[in-house]
């Protein structure tokens, strides 16, 4: 036991972390330690692969200096503030992820918005269409997009299919072999096998990616089954509240690049660097256009840049920060820098879901409200259905939508994509859908809520100490 809490000490980032796993392997010594070696191995440190996919180093340190000089093009047209200017450094520094302009972003309310957008963009693919899912389902929606998909593919166009296989287990092999019997090729993300179970389920691939062409990509937390569209369900059918994103131009590059990298991981057949995944980019003489940067994170990161972008976004805040997350559990750092903004006149609201899928998620999340309320963060419930959207809007002038929660799993376990829009465009249109949610939703009463049965509290407080193994 003094072995394994000497391990947890020195192979763990998170001091909160390092104390549940402690705590719980004093309390329960056997089924302590086989947890901690099931789930709590420190991934980040080891990083569970290389996201290496050009093997020429002169090749390599060619495109990786092309991508710092696009980079601070972009940044040199003035079209940054001083504090993005510094937050898209960091992403670049932390990710090779960068700056670009002159991108068409879409967002998508709602799988209602967002299939018939993507059924539109498949059908029109000339050259490839890369699909990475964390769930997938056999059902009417997905099969409409696995239709399309084997017909893509009998036309000639190359089609790859990445699946998680946990978040995608009802994937039936009869499914999975039409699409290949068409020419399309799939690969089981991080395949969960009986020998590796626990650890394998403890990474998984939590990104919703599509990318066409190299031209057009899809991005954000909406996954691919009918639950997450709300003009073909039945009356009594629980309405579903998401958000997406779809791109048009260079900002696609870096998402075909985390493809690749997660392809390359999981499947036997090896893509290479080329100009087919990769189409040239010209910079015009005046960049315009959205400015997008997708900020990567995961197991496969030394850094978990997700969680400092957010970090250091809510530090530049000057007058409000709009917050949708359906999981959170921010932990001390993030809960701090919230409780900063809002102690320095910065508007800070919050908007979660009325009721979670998981009251054990639930009750850690409510147990960071009463220091939030007390400071100022104004929180609100959505009661129109269930708030399954990952954004955040930082003044007028950054947007950011992806798959990522505001929780520990997303920022130290699973492997998540977000992408950053700097700008008012996007922004404006992120906030005037967040008004539009707040209609659906009920504010916390900072009194009431203090005033709450002090068992609910002690539970809650509870639950909060294995709050960083949830």
């Amino acid at each position: 036991m003094i072995l394994v809490i000497l391990r947890v000490l020195y192979d763990t980032r998170s001091a909160a972390k390092a104390l549940a796993y402690i705590l719980f392997i004093i309390l329960v010594p056997i089924g302590g330690m086989v947890f901690y070696f099931s789930f709590g191995v420190n991934y980040r440190k080891r990083k569970m692969y290389s996201k290496k996919i050009v093997e020429d180093e002169k090749l390599s340190e060619e495109i990786a200096e092309r991508l710092h000089t696009y980079s601070q093009q972009i940044e040199a047209a003035g079209n940054l503030t001083d504090g993005h200017r510094n937050l898209s450094r960091f992403i670049f520094n932390t990710s090779d992820s960068p700056l670009t302009a002159d991108n068409e972003a879409e967002l998508l309310l709602n799988g209602e918005e967002k299939f018939p957008a993507l059924l539109q963009a498949l059908k029109s693919a000339k050259s490839h269409i890369h699909v990475e899912y964390y769930i997938y389902k056999d059902d009417a929606t997905g099969g409409e997009i696995a239709d399309v998909l084997v017909q893509k593919a009998r036309e000639g166009v190359e089609v790859r299919f990445m699946y998680d296989d946990f978040g995608s287990r009802g994937l039936s092999k009869p499914f999975i072999k039409r699409p290949e019997e068409a020419g399309a090729q799939t690969a089981p993300f991080y395949k969960v096998t009986r020998y590796a179970l626990a650890n394998r389920l403890n990474y998984r691939n939590h990104r919703k990616i599509i990318v066409i062409d190299g031209k057009t990509s899809f991005v954000g937390g909406i996954n691919i089954t009918d639950k997450y569209r709300n003009d073909t369900k039945a009356p009594d059918g629980l309405y579903w509240r998401d958000m997406h994103l779809m791109l048009k131009g260079a900002a696609t590059l870096y998402l075909q690049y985390l493809f690749l990298c997660d392809w390359n991981f999981c499947s036997k057949n090896k893509l290479v660097f080329g100009e087919t995944y990769f189409p040239a980019q010209q910079i015009s003489d005046a960049p315009g256009g959205d400015l997008v940067q997708i900020a990567p994170s995961g197991p496969d990161s030394v850094l978990p840049v997700i969680f400092y972008s957010l970090l250091q976004a809510i530090s530049l805040a000057k007058k409000s920060i709009w917050i949708t997350s359906s999981y959170f559990i921010p932990g001390e750092s993030l809960m701090n820098a919230l409780i900063i903004a809002a102690q320095s006149g910065t508007e800070v609201k919050l908007l979660i879901p009325g009721v979670s899928d998981s009251k054990i998620v639930d009750a850690a999340a409510r147990s960071y409200y009463t220091v939030l309320l007390q400071n100022g963060v104004r929180i609100f419930r959505y009661n129109k259905g269930f708030v399954h959207a990952k954004t955040m809007v930082v003044d007028d002038n950054l947007a950011v939508v992806g798959s990522a929660n505001m929780d520990y799993r997303s920022f130290d376990l699973n492997f998540e994509v977000n992408a950053m829009l700097y700008g008012k465009t996007t922004a404006g249109k992120l906030k005037a859908a967040f008004t539009e949610d707040l209609k659906g939703a009920k504010e916390i009463d900072a009194a009431v809520w203090l005033n709450r049965p002090k068992h609910l509290r002690i539970w809650e407080k509870f639950v909060r100490l294995i709050a960083p193994l949830l």
